[in-house]
């Protein structure tokens, strides 16, 4: 096992562990310091690695797992993956180190804390390094189901439990369409490598499964990164623990969509549709989030629709920055990657300063017991440092200099005016809407930006409307974000040091073209002269103070649109409604008769199998091969038809049960004479057993008389029965014939034939059970154990009872 793959196990591995470190030290040393060491471990490695993948070298490295089917552990490090990989590692300690603060370790259940969150980075970090496509589909939805246990970490809150199922749902909806995509892709390249799907891109582009294939891809990107329509589970997520809300929120689960549309870029890249689906919705959740932050009272609220704006800006700027595809290489391809770059140094910026508000967030809500504005105010005498980061984030979130949202937000600007001068795609016309929506959006962010700062550290305090005494957060609860805001502003001074390190592999990931022809040079520099994206600023500060200062006078605006009519509405009542007929159905087939839902599992049996007989014009009967029916057969199968026909005849229950057993031995002489003395024995067991079980059971019943005696017409006849149980012996008949008489495939049997020399094995009934389906059988003999072990359990907990 490689060292790479290691570290992707060694979360799982660990979390293993957590409960036992949780039930022996968790009273002297909190939980979380031995779970520190993980993603601390697995950033100093990575950080190791960055000389090699800045150099341009890449790193990939495989494990056979299922081989016969070409899936395979193939993980591979480039520049996209690396920086991806550092977010997930780097920001995971600093949410593990103030979670060790934020959470009580008297109060908490930190062991499920800590095991959800190590799968959780486990999983992502499996995802960006995963180079087979299947294999990033498995480690895809660890991701859904281990942010859902960390969404419901407080499950005795009903909003945590709906926002877990609604992440759950729609994340998984989205997981279930991208692995249809998947399946196509590989079924057009033949693989199931990414790294071979970039150099088949042409045929990929060509193929009627193309577009299909790609929408359906996009929607488990824009499920998982809650772009619009897709956005409404994120808010209600906030309802989780303040450090999940800061890492799954800001740093990583919200990014897998953003890091899949930028890993399959090289694929569908420079087309028309992959432009103008990614753009448009990238925009439309831009200005999305941005307007709906605004009106929002909740802290976190107004933290979960600013991630949902600056996703749609990520997103949208991967959109144009596609187009460089399009026109292969040269200075003009190299403009529009500008865009790439913009997104990649935008993600990292927003991690930064998101990761710190979210914190800040957590700690106001720790210390004052509120995150609801209207109760808030006048906290930055209280909390200085709090406020001090709060400033930065935010002034970093609505694009001010000097911190590192304003090189990104300015990249933002330059891309989306220069995409208005393509004449490719239809933007000579449809163009202008790109700088429009973007510098609208970028005013309601500074708007809400200004909200978070000032409506909660200035103005008038409150104590009496506050829920705890409001003080300073202890020094542990204010590591990690200052050192993210201290990040913030040395992005600012030092840009180009994390552009040649990260942001120049990244996009040689995603346009090798440009960098093997050395056209795309990446250098950022807080001024570049009086442009229109500088205008563009300056205009979204005039027009964003101005619409702050009266916020009262237009927030009206925000009332005019019908509750009813909104996104979450229709989710809900869709639930509903799906739940309505979900019981409608269930209360008409369940209706606690044993005889109805064997009537209809008989039913759908007979139209299944006896339909695809009939559509498949399978019904062949040749008899010709079979061998002969000798007089013993004849007689048995006499017997057997007479004891058959006695069960449901018989008038007392002795009767029936005696010729059941009847049959019961009459199939094990079957065996005999078919040479399988083990199943004769077998058969012969099994029908003693159940025999007597029977006759102890029915002892203790009514007899037939007394019990038909209630009825005066007997038990009634039912023609329907009948013919569902003539139908089912027929289509068994019919199907083993035709099964007899057809073979599609080569026969198994053969294989069979040689385990003597395969087993060392006389009876082939032992050497498939104990060798060739040794695992079945094994697990067979597991679940007799568990059932064993839970009647044991049963019995001691009525003598435990009795003895109370």
């Amino acid at each position: 096992m490689t060292i790479l793959h290691i570290m992707i196990l060694i979360p799982f591995v660990f979390a293993i562990f957590v409960p036992l470190l949780y039930k022996y030290f968790n009273k002297r040393l909190h939980t979380g310091w031995f779970v520190i060491l993980i993603p601390i471990i697995i950033f100093v490695y990575l950080l190791q690695l960055i000389p090699k993948i800045s150099s341009g070298a890449t790193i990939y490295e495989t494990i056979p797992w299922i081989p016969s089917f070409g899936i395979n552990l193939d993980m591979y490090v480039d520049g996209l993956s690396l920086i991806f990989g550092l977010l997930i590692t780097g920001i995971g300690a600093l949410v593990i180190l103030y979670s060790i603060y934020y959470l009580s370790k008297e109060k908490e259940a930190l062991h499920n804390f800590y095991v959800y969150l190590l799968l959780f980075m486990g999983a992502m970090l499996g995802l960006v390094f995963s180079d087979n496509i299947l294999v990033l589909y498995v480690f895809w939805e660890l991701t859904s189901i281990s942010s859902f246990l960390l969404i419901a970490y407080w499950y005795e809150r009903e909003k945590s439990r709906y926002g877990a199922q609604k992440s759950m749902l729609i994340t998984i909806f989205g997981g279930l369409a991208m692995l249809s995509g998947f399946i196509m892709l590989s079924m057009i390249t033949d693989t199931y490598s990414i790294r071979e799907m970039f150099a088949m891109s042409e045929t990929i582009i060509a193929h009627d499964l193309f577009l299909p294939a790609m929408i359906l891809i996009l929607l488990g990107a824009f499920t998982k990164s809650a772009q619009f329509p897709f956005s409404i589970w994120l808010p209600d997520a906030m309802e989780a623990p303040t450090p999940i809300s800061a890492y799954l929120h800001s740093a990583t689960m919200v990014k897998a969509g953003i890091y899949l549309v930028a890993r399959l870029t090289p694929i569908f890249g420079g087309t028309a549709e992959w432009f103008w689906i990614i753009s448009i919705v990238g925009l439309i959740t831009l200005l999305y989030g941005s307007f709906n932050a605004v009106k929002q009272i909740d802290l976190k609220g107004l933290l979960a629709y600013s991630t949902i704006s600056q996703l749609g800006m990520i997103m949208s700027l991967l959109g144009i920055g596609s187009a460089a595809l399009y026109f292969g290489y040269g200075n003009e391809a190299a403009v529009y990657a500008a865009a790439i770059t913009a997104a990649i140094f935008h993600m990292i910026n927003h991690s930064t300063f998101k990761g710190a508000l979210f914190m800040v967030v957590g700690i106001v809500d720790h210390e004052t017991g509120t995150r609801d504005i209207r109760r808030l105010g006048g906290l930055m005498t209280v909390m200085p440092i709090t406020f001090t980061v709060a400033l930065i984030g935010s002034f970093a979130m609505a694009g001010l200099p000097p911190f590192n949202g304003f090189l990104s937000k300015e990249m933002f600007f330059a891309s989306v005016v220069k995409v208005t001068e393509m004449d490719v795609f239809n933007m000579e016309t449809l163009g202008i809407l790109f700088p429009i929506i973007a510098w609208v959006a970028s005013v309601f962010t500074f708007i809400y930006s200004m909200i978070l700062v000032f409506k909660t550290f200035r103005g008038k305090y409150k104590p009496d409307r506050l829920e705890k005494k409001a003080h300073e957060a202890p020094i542990g609860m204010l590591i990690s974000p200052i050192i993210l805001a201290s990040l913030v502003i040395v992005i600012f001074f030092f840009p180009n040091v994390i552009a040649d390190l990260l942001l120049v592999p990244a996009v040689s990931a995603i346009l090798p073209s440009l960098i093997e022809e050395g056209v795309l040079k990446i250098h950022i520099s807080a001024w570049h002269g009086f442009s229109a994206e500088l205008y563009m600023t300056i205009g979204v500060v005039v027009v964003g103070t101005i619409m702050y200062l009266m916020l009262k006078k237009w927030t009206k605006v925000y009332r005019l649109y019908p509750q009813n009519l909104t996104i979450n509405a229709l989710y809900n009542n869709s639930l509903e409604a799906s739940q309505r007929i979900a019981a409608s159905v269930t209360n008409k087939y369940m209706t606690g008769y044993t005889r109805d839902y064997l009537a209809y599992i008989f039913t759908f049996f007979v139209l299944l199998i006896g339909g695809t007989l009939i559509i498949t014009n399978s019904i062949t009967i040749d008899l010709t091969n079979d061998a002969p029916v000798n007089i013993f057969e004849l007689a048995i199968m006499f017997s057997m038809l007479v004891a058959a026909f006695t069960i449901l005849l018989a008038k007392s229950r002795l009767t029936a049960i005696i010729s059941l057993g009847v049959l019961g031995y009459l199939v094990s002489l079957f065996f005999v004479i078919f040479r399988a003395p083990d199943l004769a024995l077998t058969q012969l067991v099994v029908e003693t057993v159940t025999t007597a079980l029977f006759l102890l059971c029915f002892f203790h019943l009514p007899k037939f008389k007394e019990q038909t005696q209630k009825h005066k017409k007997g038990v009634p006849f039912k023609p329907l029965n009948l013919i569902i149980s003539i139908a089912v012996g027929a289509v068994v008949t019919v199907f083993a014939f035709s099964a007899n008489g057809t073979q599609i495939f080569e026969p198994i049997a053969s294989y069979y034939e040689d385990s003597y020399e395969l087993a060392g094995a006389k009876n082939i009934v032992n050497a498939i059970l104990v060798d060739f389906r040794g695992i079945d059988t094994m697990l067979e003999i597991f679940v007799l154990c568990i059932t064993a072990l839970s009647v044991y359990t049963l019995i001691k907990l009525r003598f435990s009872r009795r003895e109370k």
